[in-house]
This record gives C-alpha cells, sequence and structure tokens, in this order.
C-alpha cells in the first residue's frame, strides 16, 4: 500500500468510525473515556489541531460539529445525560496517563 492509498483507507475508516459514533447517541462521552480513553470531543480537538497543522481554517464550533453532526449545543440537549455517581467515580479512578485530556 502506498501513502496515497493509506492515506485514502485511513480516510475512509475515520468516517465510518464518525459515522458510527454520530449512530450511536446513546453512548456518552463519559463511558468512551472511561473504556477508550478518548471520546467525542477528544475526536474534534484532533480534528482542530490537524487543521492547524495543515494552516486550514477551522473553529472549534466547526470542529466539533465535523465530529457530532450537528452543532455540539444541540448534540448535548439532545443526547446528554447527567454523569452519574458511579461513571464520576470510574473516571477519577483511572491512571493519569489512560486518558487524551
Amino acid at each position: 500500500m502506498d501513502n496515497k492509498q493509506r492515506t485514502e483507507v485511513e480516510a475512509a475508516a475515520f468516517r465510518k468510525l464518525l459515522a458510527h459514533l454520530q449512530k450511536r447517541s446513546d453512548v456518552q462521552n463519559i463511558d468512551l473515556m472511561i473504556l477508550s480513553g478518548f471520546c467525542r470531543n477528544c475526536l474534534s480537538r484532533w480534528y482542530l489541531n490537524a487543521a492547524k497543522d495543515r494552516d486550514i481554517p477551522l473553529s472549534d464550533d466547526e470542529a466539533r460539529e465535523a465530529i457530532y453532526g450537528m452543532s455540539y449545543t444541540e448534540w448535548k440537549s439532545r443526547y446528554q445525560q447527567p454523569a452519574s455517581e458511579e461513571q464520576l467515580a470510574r473516571y477519577k479512578a483511572l491512571p493519569p496517563d489512560a486518558t487524551t485530556e
């Protein structure tokens, strides 16, 4: 696989990941952080930083919309649930290097 093909395959896989996360709005960001060490907000920061690294103008809101498939405010009002005490305890118990924050 050459670099161009790798980039195309990686982009296709990333688009599939985004579609999956947008479809699975029942999965809360805190659960993603607990289980995988990253969440939709992390992805939006990575997306924003990748654009900045390439001198592509992009705002934080635009990056979040690209990841969430809608504005972050709209996603939060539609899907975000308050974190339970158990979720917060599990998150706080993670080792410092377990998340991307």
